[in-house]
């Protein structure tokens, strides 16, 4: 398969289980709810290394907003319901309730629901209260700069993680281009979060090392230094190369963002020379999400078949 020019593998990324939810984080200005979400969306690339993966999903607009204020939306996902409480309740107090104006509510309605709030409430030391509103408890927890409001509920659901897609080319310039635009379009998708920085991944991984003591290592047959010395599956005059990895709210969202992601990426000819996906013979997760297969959607009236894009 080819989009303008740029041949896409006929290859297959895997995705495993994870359990998510919408956070909106509201202040009074949407300076200080960035700050809030930025902050509390810290170090959360990959489940199996920091417990949990996060990032904004996209700005919410103070019409939506349960306070009528400026504020972010937040996806935020871990392994298991449990651990998606432990994680809130911890991040939550030390990097949204620590900022100043700031509120924080539920953005995903569920039948499933975990109890944030209702944990977060012992910092008040006894003085805090509680509110019901439109059929939704809050609490009222008091701080410095008057009371931090927290729904006690927040609605949680299945999602997936770790879909991918590994942009490659003559130049890093080219291939960073691409990435960006990908990245871009990959924003656009409700649903989803690109958890890693810049929304662009270096550091491949394998399952596995010669060391006993790490758990993973850099995939050698995606790093173009290693060529000639270990198996690489990068074509000769190709000197760089990106991963864009995805996590939503569901398989059919991160279909779409991965689909948005990789026409996107397939805009800028120069310099691009493919798209592949990192695979692990199903030791990450039961989700096989095929790459011809997610640019080839059922009723796309743009299908993509040996067609240029």
């Amino acid at each position: 398969m080819q989009i303008n020019g740029v041949r896409i593998d006929d290859a297959a990324s895997e995705a495993y289980d994870l359990v998510g939810t919408r956070v909106i984080i509201t202040a009074d200005s949407p300076e200080l709810a960035c700050a809030a979400a930025m902050n509390f969306t810290g170090y959360a690339t990959a489940v199996a290394a920091c417990e949990c993966e996060a990032g904004i999903e996209g700005p919410a607009l103070n019409t939506t907003t349960p306070d009528g204020r400026p504020g972010v939306a937040v996806l935020f996902f871990a392994s298991t319901q449990e651990n998606l409480e432990a994680q809130l309740v911890a991040r939550i107090q030390q990097s949204v309730m620590s900022c100043p104006t700031s509120a924080c509510y539920s953005g995903l309605a569920s039948e499933t629901q975990i109890a944030v709030g209702t944990g977060l409430r012992l910092f008040g030391d006894g003085w805090q209260s509680d509110i019901v509103l439109e059929g939704k408890r809050y609490w009222r927890i008091p701080v410095m700069d008057g009371e931090f409001v927290v729904e006690a509920a927040f609605g949680c659901a299945a999602g997936v993680g770790g879909a991918n897609f590994v942009i490659f080319g003559e130049a890093l310039d080219a291939v960073l281009a691409a990435g960006h635009d990908a990245v871009e379009a990959v924003a656009g998708v409700p649903g989803v979060i690109l958890p890693y920085p810049s929304g662009m991944l270096r550091s491949g991984f394998r399952l596995g090392s010669r060391y006993k003591s790490a758990p993973v290592s850099t995939y050698a047959p995606l790093c173009p230094t290693l060529r000639g010395r270990s198996e690489s599956s990068l074509p000769d005059g190709v000197h760089a190369a990106v991963q864009v990895v995805v996590s939503g709210l569901g398989i059919d969202c991160v279909g779409d963002a991965l689909r948005a992601g990789i026409r996107a990426a397939c805009r800028r000819r120069d310099g691009v020379a493919g798209i592949t996906a990192a695979s692990h013979g199903g030791k990450v997760g039961p989700h096989k999400v095929e790459l011809h297969e997610v640019l080839q959607l059922p009723g796309d009236s743009d299908t993509l078949s040996e067609e240029e894009f």
